[in-house]
């Protein structure tokens, strides 16, 4: 839990959660923060204590100065990574959500939880994961890109002709709607990219498709029950997701039998378009006509006590406990 990326905090509160679940279950657990290494028990009291997500994430000049002294070159050497049965990832973003952190436990031969290293880094990767969604007919909004890969970032004409207004501009390796702007008008969209920029070598912009925020977890083989989301602002974005009493959200969602089996549908055909494992989270924008767009994958969806799959778990039936335990399960 931890490591560099932008949603570190929500990270660490995920990871501490998961760590006292699990110890309910029986389980000897020991934590790991990739950045700075081995969590004492007396510093994961302290942490659990003062709580550890703020309503802004940190900036990318912190982010930058916990890189360049992170210890996650070393994780393999940990004896606590070595030597465990599992290792439960509880990192969202960067390299602990695109491959990277998976394919070092690959090198070194140690289980771990969620999907492996090829499929993390197509979720992570929104332009590949969308043309992976669009082959296997999981509709998606039509999207541009810029980047030092994939070229200049387009004119405010060329946004227009091919997508139309409003977009939303986001970076395209990147969780939690960090560095994401929704964008009306062609004068605010040089600035969007540039934001977007700061947290990304690619940008996505994307067609914004107005219409209800549903969510469906996928755990295993089986999708949860469909999930509803009331954001106080019109984007469900960091502060909404991570602050209490911003946003709401729906277990099940209240919709038609046959809309929320083909939710469930459109998420498990894009689970398995990403060879995704373990438990993941599918995002959804649903229009007045019915018609489901998928936003994205999340391979390691939060797990603080505000976050969506726990919930849609709950929903099943199955404690937060349970649903812990099942990840591990399914890891091994």
């Amino acid at each position: 839990m931890g490591g560099t990326s932008s949603e570190r905090d929500v990270s660490l509160s995920s990871g501490l959660r998961i760590a006292e679940a699990l110890r309910e279950r029986g389980h000897r657990v020991l934590a790991v923060d990739p950045a700075r290494g081995p969590i004492s028990p007396d510093e994961e009291a302290a942490m659990r204590a003062a709580g550890v997500v703020k309503t802004v994430p940190p900036t990318p000049e912190e982010l930058r100065e916990l890189e360049r002294t992170s210890r996650a070159p070393a994780l393999g050497t940990f004896p606590e990574v070595r030597e465990a049965d599992v290792v439960f990832l509880a990192l969202h973003g960067g390299q602990g959500e695109d491959g990277t952190i998976q394919a070092l436990l690959d090198m070194v031969g140690v289980r771990y939880t969620g999907s492996g290293h090829l499929a993390s880094a197509l979720a992570m990767d929104k332009d590949l994961s969308k043309r992976l969604f669009h082959a296997a007919g999981v509709r998606t909004a039509e999207w541009l890109m810029a980047g030092a890969a994939v070229g200049p970032a387009p004119s405010a004409d060329e946004v227009e002709r091919a997508l139309g207004w409003p977009v939303i501009v986001k970076p395209s390796k990147q969780g939690s709607t960090v560095g994401l702007s929704l964008v009306r008008e062609p004068v605010a969209l040089a600035a969007a990219v540039e934001e977007a920029g700061r947290h990304d070598d690619e940008v996505m912009i994307e067609r914004y498709i107005p219409g209800r925020e549903l969510t469906v977890a996928v755990v295993g083989d089986r999708a949860l029950p469909v999930g509803e989301i009331f954001p106080k602002h019109e984007i469900y974005d960091y502060e909404c997701k991570y602050t209490a009493g911003m946003a709401h959200e729906k277990f099940p969602a209240d919709l038609t039998e046959e809309c929320a089996a083909e939710a469930r549908r459109l998420a498990l055909a894009a689970f398995r378009a990403l060879k995704l494992g373990g438990c993941a989270r599918i995002d959804f924008r649903m229009t007045e006509a019915g018609e489901l767009y998928c936003l994205e994958a999340n391979t390691l969806p939060g797990m603080t006590p505000l976050s969506l799959v726990p919930q849609a778990a709950a929903a099943a039936g199955m404690g937060f406990a349970e649903l812990c335990d099942e990840i591990v399960r399914l890891a091994v």
